[in-house]
């Protein structure tokens, strides 16, 4: 949110980025901009002007400054987010996303769960555009998560990533670090390595229920996916009685002629 000395020299710069653009912007104008620009913090805004004057040919438009304002807000473009996405979706894997990259797995899963790797990319991108043209409409700052896997090993590595992508402070990134390293960590690692191997590990308080949401979650994925089976079965089975039917009356028609 701008500062009424903020909004006073973003005015006087709007003004001149619109000169050096070739035009003159009418104050009523430039006072409109800035209601539309308030929300969004001085640096992002002065970045967008930048770019403006670099890359656009004809007016100054608030299109154009917001444009440059929302990408500058951190949220992945779609491919990078369906790449995260697909990583999130290996349960061994440890990344860090954003709610709307979640979001949008969850819309792709059931078609990722039948193998339809290109109807699950589909929907993702779907989802994903909607989110976050409704996240940035609505000036909702970005909000990175680590979903953390089975692989202890992958998990600093994740964290790491974030920090030099800037996804994650410094401080941040050593406060999760040090909590992986604590004894919970690996104790309840072991009991969730349990649910694989059918050895029984203690646990630390708390985990009983992320080991009974994990094996719901896994006796409904086989169950989605012997859905799946059965419905592309049952496609396949139509399709043959169909073939099965023309070929029949093909046969009755040439025999009638």
């Amino acid at each position: 949110m701008l500062t009424g000395e903020q909004e006073e020299a973003l005015l006087l710069a709007l003004f001149a980025t619109a000169e050096a653009m070739g035009h003159q912007l009418a104050e009523s104008a430039g006072l409109m901009m800035i209601e539309d620009l308030r929300n969004y913090d001085e640096p992002v805004i002065v970045a967008a002007l930048q770019a403006c004057r670099r890359e656009v040919s004809g007016r100054l438009t608030s299109a154009a400054i917001l444009q440059r304002v929302l990408v500058a807000d951190g949220r992945p473009g779609r491919d990078e987010a369906w790449s995260i996405a697909l990583k999130a979706a290996d349960e061994f894997d440890s990344v860090m996303l954003t709610e709307e990259v979640l979001a949008a797995l969850q819309v792709a899963r059931p078609s990722l769960e039948a193998r339809d790797k290109v109807g699950a990319r589909m929907a993702f991108l779907s989802a994903y555009d909607r989110l976050l043209e409704a996240a940035r409409l609505a000036g909702k700052p970005v909000r990175w998560s680590l979903s953390i896997g089975f692989d202890s090993g992958r998990r600093a590595v994740a964290v790491e990533q974030a920090v030099q992508l800037q996804r994650l402070t410094a401080q941040e990134g050593r406060a999760l670090l040090a909590d992986m390293r604590e004894n919970h960590v690996t104790q309840d690692g072991s009991a969730i390595a349990g649910l694989i191997t059918g050895q029984v590990a203690p646990a630390s308080p708390g985990i009983h229920e992320r080991l009974q949401a994990i094996r719901n979650e896994l006796v409904a994925s086989r169950e989605r996916k012997a859905r799946a089976r059965r419905e592309q079965l049952k496609r396949y089975d139509r399709a043959l009685r169909d073939r099965f039917d023309a070929m029949l009356a093909e046969a009755k028609g040439g025999h009638h002629g």
